[in-house]
């Protein structure tokens, strides 16, 4: 027998991950697999059953407590589907939480049909959008009706008819006594109607991919990873209903002088030996321009310089954080013979004593960050 993979691993969390985490991922994962955007793949339905099967266990505080304990071995007796041996219409009725949000072509006509898929794009901006806010061209391409159908997927002067095999409710009854179940009708997949001329340009889909471009805001202050979405912009419902929504994944470039910690930038900023040990004035850069800064005498590797309000601005209060400026002392690696001479001489009049337990530029930056 196979071994299973560990359920976190398959929803791709942490084992600390919450429930909402948990319930993000696998819905995530459900619209990238679902065998009705993967048609022949069977790779992507045994990934959709299996990952599947493992929100059923993570998504169930006793169930995901005895899995934490003893692994697949303590799910025995735990009531556990055989989602294998199950169709996609069927998940979708167990999970109506997650699906009955994000839509899908495969349950029943019982609520005047599923909401439509969600898409999930990505754009890519810089820190200086990020102070700033911006708005960003988003192109991405979905299915949507078809135009010579009109998303009926029946040859235009026909129209689909009613499933005989479920009466057009969709679902329809097997086994007997107290062991009835209900699930998907197989010859109408839960649409109620059948098609019996197909629209050529669709192959009786009802749908086509489409290009669309939109301009969607980025608000200042955003996190790399964070999403914008934006409603009505997914797939179209089946039967009429609403549309999915777009979610927009924001990731932040790197930039070339800034490291950011949350609403805080830090710079590391190159100081000559004689700069430091002199004090001075240098321009540094911000987002927006440079600032004149002035370093003290004696100024020591690692020394931080806070400044307020030049950091980035907070997403939900607008507020700015700091810019905080780490002084990084350079030795130069080449001295001409009079250099060598002027510190040699300096070197005579010297008493320096070494701390072994002074702290470093991270411990310090790390305690700058915590106040």
């Amino acid at each position: 027998m196979a071994t299973k993979r560990d359920y976190y691993e398959i929803l791709s969390v942490e084992r600390t991950a919450s429930g909402d985490d948990i319930k993000r991922s696998y819905r995530r994962l459900a619209m990238k697999y679902h065998p009705d955007r993967n048609p022949g793949d069977a790779e992507a339905e045994s990934r959709f059953k299996e990952c599947s099967e493992a929100y059923e266990v993570l998504s169930d505080a006793d169930r995901r407590q005895r899995y934490d304990r003893f692994g697949h071995e303590g799910l025995r007796g735990a009531g556990m589907h055989d989602f294998s041996r199950m169709n996609s219409g069927d998940i979708f009725s167990m999970f109506t939480d997650i699906f009955g949000q994000m839509g899908g072509a495969a349950g029943g006509r019982g609520g005047g049909g599923q909401r439509g898929y969600d898409l999930e794009t990505q754009v890519d901006i810089n820190l200086v959008d990020v102070a700033t806010g911006v708005d960003q061209e988003v192109e991405f391409t979905r299915q949507d009706h078809c135009a010579t159908c009109s998303g009926s997927g029946a040859k235009p002067g026909t129209s689909p008819k009613p499933c005989t095999t479920c009466g057009g409710h969709g679902r329809v009854r097997v086994g007997g006594g107290f062991f009835q179940m209900v699930q998907t009708c197989p010859d109408c997949r839960g649409k109620g109607s059948i098609i019996t001329e197909h629209c050529s340009e669709c192959k009786g889909s009802g749908r086509k991919p489409k290009k669309r471009v939109l301009q969607v805001k980025i608000p200042a202050g955003i996190h790399d990873g964070q999403a914008i979405r934006v409603p009505g912009e997914g797939e179209p419902g089946a039967a009429g209903a609403m549309r999915g929504d777009l979610h927009v994944v924001v990731h932040v470039k790197d930039h070339e002088f800034f490291e950011r910690h949350e609403d805080n930038l830090i710079l590391r900023l190159p100081v000559s030996f004689a700069m430091a040990a002199l004090g001075g004035k240098v321009k540094v850069p911000t987002l927006d321009d440079a600032m004149e800064i002035k370093l003290k005498p004696g100024t020591q590797h690692g020394d931080l310089l806070h400044f307020r309000d030049r950091g980035l601005p907070n997403l939900r209060s607008g507020r700015k954080g700091e810019l905080i400026v780490a002084c990084m002392i350079k030795i130069p690696r080449k001295l001409d013979k009079k250099q060598e001479q002027l510190l040699r001489d300096y070197a005579q009049t010297e008493d320096l004593e070494v701390s072994p337990g002074s702290k470093g530029l991270w411990d310090r930056l790390r305690e700058s960050l915590k106040s």
